[in-house]
């Protein structure tokens, strides 16, 4: 369920500004995003597992507010940011 390093390190390089910026907003966003889609496929397998259900709504609140920050800061980056992985505004 977890994303590999290799994965993260991959949206580290992506979205931060060298392979050592995994702090950036775009990067915790992409991060959040990539465990977010592996939980959804995990949760329509097993539709009654409810601490997992809650450990995504969790994180989806959180990318929330790292996207809101991104917009209020920085409109272009947030921009650049919902294109390149698919989020709807």
């Amino acid at each position: 369920m977890a994303i590999t390093k290799e994965r993260k390190a991959e949206l580290i390089k992506q979205f931060g500004k060298n392979e050592k910026d995994s702090g950036a907003t775009e990067v915790q966003i992409a991060i959040l995003t990539e465990e977010i889609n592996n939980l959804t496929e995990h949760l329509k397998v097993h539709i009654h597992d409810f601490h997992s259900k809650r450990g995504l709504q969790m994180m989806v609140g959180k990318r929330r507010s790292l996207l809101d920050y991104l917009k209020k800061n920085d409109v272009v980056s947030y921009r650049k940011t919902i294109e390149a992985l698919g989020i709807r505004k």
